[in-house]
Formats: structure tokens, sequence, C-alpha cells
């Protein structure tokens, strides 16, 4: 299977937008509890996007699943094909995508050692680098997030824990 782009703009959103284009007012027409905790839960986080601010400070955007794949690099180096499988997608694709990150010097191919015909996908110094402003910009939570209590806040993380427990 061939991935595809989504064909967003990425650009950020202030914090007093109201995310996607469907979801403002979607909890308020949406009948069940569960579909307006969906819409608002989505409306909050779309609204927060930080895809501009990663271009922006990664000189490139991460989309087309070079994000995804650059940190699942962090563990250590992987083959072309168990980068593959782990994002169910094709060899030529995922070969597309380690060739664009290589272009941007954040990642390389080495020979593996027990199988010169394979290669192994490992991070760059540049890429590490990467990866810690990705983390740096992800992980810093929205000022909106300042007005939960901390009691309120480990709430939210055993819910969205049980949530993705869940999910498998």
């Amino acid at each position: 299977m061939t991935a595809t782009s989504s064909g967003s703009s990425g650009s950020s959103k202030s914090a007093g937008s109201s995310g996607s284009w469907w979801a403002s007012g979607a909890a308020e027409r949406a009948g069940e509890p569960g579909q307006r905790a969906w819409a608002l839960m989505q409306r909050f986080v779309e609204s927060h996007g930080r895809r501009g601010e990663l271009a922006e400070a990664l000189g490139f955007r991460l989309g087309g699943g070079r994000g995804k794949i650059l940190l699942q690099l962090r563990d250590g180096p992987v083959t072309l094909s168990q980068l593959a499988a782990a994002n169910g997608l094709d060899a030529p694709y995922t070969t597309l995508i380690v060739d664009k990150l290589e272009a941007h010097d954040l990642v390389e191919r080495r020979p593996h050692p027990d199988d010169r015909r394979r290669k192994l996908v490992t991070l760059t110094a540049a890429g590490h680098r990467a990866i810690e402003t990705i983390e740096t910009i992800l992980l810093r939570p929205p000022p909106a997030v300042g007005v939960l209590s901390d009691d309120e806040l480990d709430q939210l993380v055993r819910i969205f824990t049980r949530l993705l427990d869940a999910d498998g």
C-alpha cells in the first residue's frame, strides 16, 4: 500500500481559532457524549497545531510520513523493510521517505552487519538534533493547559491512558 499526502496546509492556528473546518460547532451539533468529547478533543488539538512551527524550526515540513519514521529511529537503526512493515507502507514508498530524510542529512544508510544486501537506516547527528527540536516543540503544552489543576491533569492522563490502552 502506498501512502498519499493529506494535502493539509500545515499552518498553525492561534489558540483562539476554531480548529478544523468541521470541528467548529461540531460538539454543539453532536448528539452523543462520545461525539461531543471527540469533537472537542479534535478542536483543541488542531487549534494548537505545531506543523508550521516545526517546519520553521527544522527548515522543512515533516509530512508524508517523514516525521513518524524519523521518530521511530530514536531507538536505533532499523532496516527499510522493518520501517515499511511498522508503518504499513510498501518498500518503494518507504525508500522515498528515507531518501527525503537523507537529503536533509537526518539519516544515513549503512550496510547491515549480518547481511550486506540489506541496509540499516540510522540517525545522523543532525537527525538526533532534529528529534530534540521536535520533542521540545511537541511536548510543550499550550497555555490553556495551565488552567487545569494537578488533579485535573492527573485525571486527564488517566483518561487518555485508558483510551490508548483500549485501542490496543
